[in-house]
């Protein structure tokens, strides 16, 4: 079934960015150069502060060593491409989400090391983490980039065709996904013995938590609600491709796909409903505004 889903995720996350893609515009971005003390803050930050929020959750319910595990090394790793999916989901700050997840990946060939390093001598957890250098690389240069250009031309090319077509695009994506995500939780909840139910559990609180810490260090930054939200998914959408590439180096592959997929089972409808509140938020405040 592995081939299956290798293959099935990279249409999915190619048809997700191309969504993203098409609702942006370089001027967007011109945007973003004007605060790079936010970006700065949105990529280091991240894997400071997880890790410790990961331990104390992991004290909280007290999962298998398995689950905990799990949890820690997604805590470690970059900011997930989906995220750009939520912020664009929710008329939040898309163009950040996009350099944030960006950036985030490039830097992880030194935040995960790093992290790994916070991890085992300040809360004494002993981990092996090291950047998969390769799967970064494909992350940015593959994987990313392109179908977020590729989106892009298609709206400065065709707007009226990318305005019509991104739902439909976004919706074949989702109910792929959810078919897939269903998929492997079913092949792997007869034979795994690592409790799902704590996993739920665990994936929860801390998809919970870090969408919380997210939204209350975009406030203090600074930033507008749409620029919180986009904190908010960014602390909470961590890059299962790439922990599932340090899964695999240190052999725990078939454990950590049955938990991520778990987790991205919590993490998706959770967050696509924090982005349509936010996006129905917005429109009843911007709706406000125009008639005061």
């Amino acid at each position: 079934m592995q081939p299956l889903v290798d293959s099935a995720s990279k249409l999915i996350t190619l048809l997700l960015l191309v969504a993203v893609g098409l609702d942006l515009t370089l001027g967007d971005f011109r945007r973003v150069r004007e605060r790079p003390g936010m970006v700065t803050a949105g990529v280091l930050l991240p894997p400071l502060l997880l890790p410790p929020l990961a331990i104390a959750l992991i004290e909280l319910v007290a999962p298998s060593p398995v689950i905990a595990a799990g949890l820690l090394l997604l805590a470690v790793c970059p900011i997930g491409g989906i995220s750009n999916t939520y912020s664009m989901l929710a008329r939040a700050s898309t163009a950040l989400s996009v350099t944030l997840t960006a950036v985030s990946c490039a830097a992880a060939l030194v935040t995960i090391p790093a992290a790994t390093a916070l991890l085992e001598r300040v809360w004494g957890h002993s981990s092996c983490y090291a950047a998969p250098i390769m799967v970064l690389v494909m992350q940015l240069l593959v994987v990313l980039v392109p179908p977020v250009v590729g989106g892009m031309l298609i709206r400065a090319r065709w707007p009226a065709l990318a305005t019509r077509h991104r739902p439909l695009v976004q919706g074949i994506a989702f109910a792929l996904l959810a078919a897939l995500l269903m998929l492997v939780i079913a092949s792997g909840a007869g034979g795994a013995e690592i409790g799902w139910w704590s996993a739920v559990q665990l994936a929860v609180a801390f998809v919970v938590s870090a969408f919380l810490l997210g939204a209350v260090v975009g406030w203090l930054l600074g930033g507008r609600p749409a620029d919180r939200f986009t904190f908010a998914a960014e602390f909470s959408t961590r890059n299962v491709a790439v922990a599932l590439a340090i899964a695999m180096s240190v052999g725990g592959h078939r454990e950590f796909v049955w938990f991520a997929a778990i987790y991205l089972a919590v993490e998706i409808p959770l967050l696509v409903l924090a982005a349509f509140v936010h996006r129905r938020r917005s429109a009843q405040e911007h709706a406000r505004a125009e008639t005061a």
